[in-house]
C-alpha cells in the first residue's frame, strides 16, 4: 500500500478523533473547525531517541479556524497557500502570515488564534511537529 494513500484514508476515517501516526497520535479536528488535516510524513528520529518528526498540511476554508490548543513538542509551520492568522502563548500578539512566511511553536505554548485570514479564499499550510513517540500532537481546549 502506497503510504501517502493509507495516511489519507486514516485521515477519513480518524475525522473528529485521535489517529497513530509512527508513534505520535493526531488529533484530527474539532466539528466546528473549518480545516482538513492531511498527513503526509512520519519518522521516528534515531538522533533522538523517544522523539518523533511528523508533518501534516492543514487546510482552512474561507473562515475556517480552530479553537484554542495545545501541541506535544515543538511545531514548525509554513504557509503554503493563503493567509493564516495566528497567536501562539509564547510569540506575542496574533499575526497574518502570507504565502512563504514560517512561524514556530515552543513547546508547552498555547496556540490561542489559529484561522484563515480571509473569509473568500482557502488558506494552507504545513505543520512540521517534533515530539515525544506516541504523543497526542494536537489537545483542543474544553
Amino acid at each position: 500500500m502506497n503510504p501517502r494513500r493509507g495516511f489519507r484514508t486514516l485521515a477519513v476515517l480518524g475525522i473528529g478523533m485521535g489517529i497513530g501516526v509512527a508513534g505520535a497520535r493526531v488529533a484530527l479536528g474539532h466539528p466546528d473547525a473549518g480545516a482538513a488535516i492531511e498527513p503526509v510524513l512520519a519518522e521516528k528520529l534515531a538522533n533522538v531517541p523517544g522523539s518523533s518528526l511528523s508533518a501534516l498540511v492543514v487546510t482552512y476554508a474561507p473562515g475556517g479556524k480552530s479553537p484554542v490548543h495545545h501541541h506535544a513538542g515543538s511545531v514548525f509551520a509554513y504557509v503554503l497557500s493563503g493567509a493564516i492568522r495566528s497567536q501562539s502563548a509564547a510569540t506575542g500578539p496574533a499575526r497574518v502570515y502570507e504565502t512563504g512566511e514560517a512561524f514556530f511553536e515552543p513547546v508547552g505554548s498555547a496556540h490561542l488564534v489559529s484561522e484563515n485570514a480571509s473569509d473568500r479564499e482557502p488558506a494552507k499550510l504545513l505543520a512540521v511537529f517534533v515530539a515525544e513517540d506516541g504523543a497526542t500532537l494536537t489537545t483542543f481546549e474544553k
